[in-house]
């Protein structure tokens, strides 16, 4: 486990209090259940945003915390343990590539806003059903954007949509040339694909030809972190189950076949942490990004399939009942499992990042 410092203590304390109170997966189906196509709660997301989290790797000149990738995932993982919706992610996702390819102009107007979570905004790459950034179609002309994303996440509430053409990054803000049409996805979160005709766009110029990789391998650290703490929130959940439900006049937790599945699932849930955790410190220290975002993606894809699966098993039938809880988490783990690179997206550019 990584080492945390007094006040990364402090902050994951602190937002492993507030979801516990203030969002507990009750309050996931509160939004669900209000079915608007924003799909988060707004002063759940103002709140987020007054403790600080929304700019925590935006530096202090444009408001931020500049605390560091680590301790957003720390807040992440709280999060992901309730289910929480909400814009975070993206946003932090977006912020980076401002961080990365911004000018001082841009930076100057989008972090602030960001950071005091007065502007949403979120990442739109994918063309297709595949991540493939070698794919990409869309273009820009005299200024204008063009072209259509598909499986935006955030994308209702998001005002400014960080774009991918084929010479790079675009800001493009809602508005004129933007239109949404929603996909309904199982975790029932906002997903949009998303058209874009003559879309005003502002192209991020710094960054390199890197910028894109970049960026993406950053919204990997961050949607495991969410990961980690579904696939904790699991395996506490299932544990607890086992240690309760009676059958054959036996505690479940004391069939030894059963007690081999846990120990062997705490023991991917401890790899996938590490995995995890080097993903997100490399991010802070800038060396072997792109090897760690990989392999954290690629883990986490392997055990929280692996987990939330073996959850509803060992809930048995009941577990897919909208009365369970343990039933979300499934559901929302095929999402993030799809998103910034299927597994074997993944190990493919594992090899191709170790020179096979």
């Amino acid at each position: 486990m990584a080492v945390l410092s007094e006040e990364q203590e402090m902050l994951r304390n602190m937002a492993r209090d507030w979801a516990t109170k203030e969002s507990p997966v009750s309050e996931f189906r509160k939004v669900r259940a209000a079915g608007q196509p924003q799909a988060y709660n707004a002063d759940a997301y103002a709140a987020m945003a007054e403790m600080g989290w929304v700019g925590i790797i935006i530096p202090e000149a444009h408001g931020g915390s500049d605390f560091g990738f680590l301790s957003a995932g720390l807040v992440i993982e709280e999060l992901g343990k309730t289910l929480t919706a909400s814009p975070l992610v993206a946003t932090i996702i977006a912020a980076s590539a401002i961080l990365l390819g911004g000018s001082d102009a841009q930076k100057a107007k989008w972090l602030p806003r960001l950071a005091s979570g007065e502007t949403v905004a979120t990442l739109a790459v994918d063309e297709g059903a595949h991540c493939d950034p070698s794919a990409i179609e869309t273009s820009v002309s005299g200024g204008k954007l063009t072209g259509k994303k598909a499986f935006v996440h955030e994308a209702h509430g998001a005002s400014l949509f960080v774009v991918a053409a084929k010479d790079g990054l675009y800001l493009v803000e809602k508005g004129d040339g933007v239109s949404l049409t929603t996909r309904k996805l199982t975790d029932q979160r906002s997903h949009a694909d998303i058209q874009f005709a003559g879309a005003a766009a502002e192209k991020l110029e710094g960054g390199g030809d890197s910028l894109l990789g970049d960026v993406l391998d950053r919204a990997r650290v961050l949607s495991v972190a969410e990961m980690l703490g579904m696939a904790q929130a699991v395996f506490d959940t299932t544990l607890d189950y086992l240690k309760q439900r009676v059958q054959f006049n036996q505690v479940l937790a004391t069939f030894q076949a059963l007690q081999h599945r846990m120990a062997d699932l705490f023991a991917d849930l401890t790899q996938m942490r590490s995995a995890v955790e080097a993903g997100l410190q490399a991010v802070d220290s800038g060396f072997g990004v792109a090897r760690a975002a990989t392999i954290a993606k690629a883990e986490a894809n392997r055990v929280l399939h692996a987990i939330s699966n073996q959850g509803i098993q060992l809930h048995g039938g009941i577990g897919m009942t909208d009365e369970f809880n343990v039933g979300f988490y499934l559901k929302r783990a095929r999402v993030l499992e799809a998103s910034w690179g299927s597994s074997s997206y993944l190990r493919d550019r594992f090899a191709r990042l170790s020179g096979y």
